[in-house]
């Protein structure tokens, strides 16, 4: 029987590859570097053999998809934002059976869902960004399924987040899940980015936020997964917040009744707002 042991809503915004450089800005994402570092500790703890993420950087234009490769390993630069990542390697072992399960179990839920075992099927840096702080010397196995969801409904996207939690309960496993994405994410305009690094893009999206975070924190999940999808459009939310879709419904969706813990504070990045947040699980 597996456990789903670890459960969080975290950032990977790409000036921490900048803050770990010597200039302005060096030291100005480390709170961020540090709570995905206590993740990866807390996950070590909790014996996690397997992250399963959630990535708002994987953009898929029709179904859903995971990458379960047996290995991924390559020299990654962002094609987004070559300025900020580049020449990152990584070497991860993958997770296919579960991948494997987990699209089986979507699939009888009749939502069109495949799992990919192709070499040349490369991980985006919603994965590979967090995976740096978390899972530096590849000790836990990888599974990445995308959550850049345009054309795709949220309801699904709940759906899939149960199928799951299911996936991993009937495994042998021992698993986190981490939905990678932003909260808010109007990122600012082209002339307006290299001035607004540690800036929101507009007081309202900083507000909606917050409020947000109030609410996980009080445990009203009820509440946040009826907000959600107006939400999502309102502020931008990375990747129309089908990542968080997916981690509310591996949560029990509504019915949640934990409280957030903020590892990392509300901090803004490039116009958007970020968190690293950790959401309890029952013994």
């Amino acid at each position: 029987m597996g456990t789903l042991s670890l459960a969080a809503k975290i950032t990977h915004v790409p000036s921490m590859f900048i803050s770990e450089m010597p200039g302005p800005n060096h030291g100005c994402r480390q709170e961020a570097i540090d709570g995905l570092t206590e993740i990866g500790r807390r996950c070590d703890a909790l014996g996690v053999d397997t992250i399963v993420v959630f990535d708002t950087h994987w953009l898929v234009n029709t179904a859903y998809h995971i990458n379960a490769r047996a290995r991924y390993q390559g020299v990654y630069t962002s094609n987004e934002f070559p300025h900020f990542i580049q020449n990152l390697p990584y070497d991860y072992r993958g997770a296919p059976a579960l991948g494997d399960e987990i699209a089986r179990r979507v699939q009888a839920e009749n939502i069109r869902m495949m799992a990919h075992h192709v070499d040349t099927l490369e991980l985006e840096y919603g994965t590979l960004v967090p995976m740096r702080y978390i899972n530096a010397d590849g000790r836990f196995r990888v599974l990445s399924i995308a959550a850049w969801c345009p054309w795709h409904e949220m309801e699904e996207s709940f759906r899939i987040g149960r199928a799951v939690r299911a996936a991993i309960e009937a495994s042998d496993g021992t698993v986190a899940v981490l939905a990678s994405g932003s909260l808010s994410h109007r990122i600012h305009d082209n002339n307006d980015a290299p001035a607004g690094i540690h800036t929101i893009s507009d007081e309202f999206y900083r507000q909606v936020d917050l409020r947000v975070l109030d609410l996980w924190r009080d445990g009203r999940n009820a509440e946040f997964v009826k907000m959600l999808p107006l939400y999502s459009r309102l502020c931008h939310g990375e990747g129309f917040m089908h990542d968080t879709a997916m981690l509310f419904g591996a949560l029990g969706g509504g019915d949640y009744a934990g409280k957030a813990e903020i590892l990392t504070g509300y901090f803004t990045s490039s116009g958007t707002g970020q968190v690293n947040a950790v959401f309890p699980l029952a013994a």
